[in-house]
This record gives structure tokens, C-alpha cells and sequence, in this order.
């Protein structure tokens, strides 16, 4: 074998190990990253998860257009992770939470569930359902500070990751002052869903987005608010009850 002969040998070996080596590596990241994703999200390979939407205001059996983008989001996201997902109305799951991983939709006037959630989990957080149009309408009460709804314009979501019941499978909440802002949750939590388990783990967390114009910008603009996850686990102060007022007797003449 002469000397160019076995220079041509020795390049190809090299660039065979480089490239082992490099798909090796990629591989090696590439399945970390995923077994992160999954303990994030509580999915392990082929595991089960539920979708819980809610109704469309007004419409039997019917979902908002956006709360089906939010859920198209989800299921990204749990295909991804090779998991498994089953999607349910929220006044058909009849079930704790814990032993599946849930991904619920929706605020609480449309939404039993996460009306369960907020009074179970988040004892903080109180949200405006009445249906007679007002400046309160709508509005997030966490602790002592209130968002209200300028729609189109400036609208809030809470996205929160909690751990309850057996099991330890996490419940992460998509509960907006409107619709296209649940959607505009769920697709934060796939943009940042990295930064978010580096920052919290396996920790749960509340966080308060707000929506900017979503009139121009749909559910693309999301402005991180506040971690608000103290506040609204903190149960509200009991108003004290108003002073009994005295009465006067005088004496009879």
C-alpha cells in the first residue's frame, strides 16, 4: 500500500468515527432532552393523558374555535413525548386527579373542572362569572390585585402546573378570560416548556400572562405578568364581620 493510498484509508476511518461519534452524541442529547420533556409534563412513553375542554358559551357540544387550537397545541406536545391522549368535556370526567397527567381548558364559567381545580388548588384566585356586561366582568382576583378584561386589547390567563392526589401526575391549568387567550397559554407552554422545568423542576407554579391586542396579533403577543404561585395557593382573608351596632334603651318615663 503505498503513502497516498493510505492517507485516502485513514481520512475515510476518521470521518466514519467523527461521524459515529457525532450521531452518537446528537442521539445521546436528543434523548435526554426528551426524557426531561417527559418528566415534565408527567408522560412517559406510552402512557395516557386527558384533554379536558370545555363547551362553547351558548353552543350544545360545542367547542370554540380557539380552545380546538389550544388543544391541537396539547396534542403536539403529547405525541411528542409518545404518549397518549384522550380528550373528554369537562361535565364528563368524573375522576381525581394524579394517576393520569390532565390538561384542562377553559375558564370556570364554562369549565367545571377547572372551576374545581381553582377552589381546590388555588384558593387565591377568584374570577368574575357574571354574565350582566360590567367593568368586573371577567376580571382575576389573586390575592389583592385584580386584572380585568379589556377585550381585544388586554386580556389575562393563568397557566399554572400543580401536583395533587395519588400518583403525582401533574394537572396543568389553561384557564383565560377568553378563549383565543387559552390558546395563546398553551402555546407559551410550548415555546418555553424547557425554561420552565430549568426554573421550577418538579415544582408546581401559577404564572399570569397577558395577552397584548390579540385583535392585530392574535394569540402570538404573551407577556409574562407575575409568578403569582404563592398568592394563589394562599387561601383570601375571611372578611371580619361588621361591628354589632349598639342600641340605645332609655328608660321608660
Amino acid at each position: 500500500m503505498n503513502e497516498d493510498l493510505r492517507n485516502i484509508v485513514l481520512g475515510v476511518v476518521a470521518a466514519g468515527i467523527s461521524a459515529s461519534l457525532g450521531w452518537f452524541a446528537r442521539n445521546y442529547l436528543w434523548r435526554r432532552a426528551l426524557r426531561r420533556k417527559q418528566a415534565f409534563f408527567g408522560l412517559p412513553r406510552n402512557s395516557e393523558c386527558l384533554l379536558v375542554v370545555n363547551r362553547e358559551a351558548g353552543s350544545e357540544g360545542a367547542v370554540h374555535r380557539f380552545d380546538v387550537f389550544a388543544l391541537l397545541e396539547l396534542s403536539a406536545l403529547v405525541k411528542d413525548c409518545g404518549a397518549h391522549a384522550q380528550i373528554i368535556h369537562h361535565d364528563v370526567s368524573q375522576q381525581g386527579f394524579g394517576e393520569r397527567t390532565e390538561f384542562c381548558v377553559g375558564g370556570p364559567y364554562s369549565n367545571r373542572r377547572m372551576a374545581a381545580h381553582l377552589s381546590s388548588l388555588l384558593p387565591g384566585v377568584k374570577i368574575n362569572t357574571d354574565v350582566e356586561p360590567g367593568p368586573d366582568r371577567g376580571a382575576f382576583q389573586i390575592g389583592s390585585e385584580r386584572y380585568r378584561l379589556d377585550a381585544g386589547t388586554t386580556e389575562y390567563v393563568l397557566l399554572a402546573r400543580l401536583t395533587a392526589g395519588e400518583g403525582g401526575r401533574p394537572v396543568f391549568l389553561f384557564c383565560g378570560q377568553r378563549a383565543i387567550t387559552n390558546q395563546a397559554a398553551t402555546r407559551y407552554l410550548a415555546r418555553h416548556h424547557v425554561k420552565l422545568a430549568r426554573k421550577h423542576g418538579a415544582n408546581p407554579f401559577v404564572l399570569l400572562l397577558k395577552v397584548v391586542n390579540t385583535q392585530a396579533y392574535g394569540p402570538d403577543v404573551v407577556e409574562l405578568v407575575a409568578d403569582v404561585t404563592r398568592a394563589a395557593q394562599t387561601p383570601a382573608p375571611t372578611p371580619a364581620p361588621a361591628p354589632a351596632t349598639r342600641k340605645s334603651h332609655r328608660a321608660a318615663s
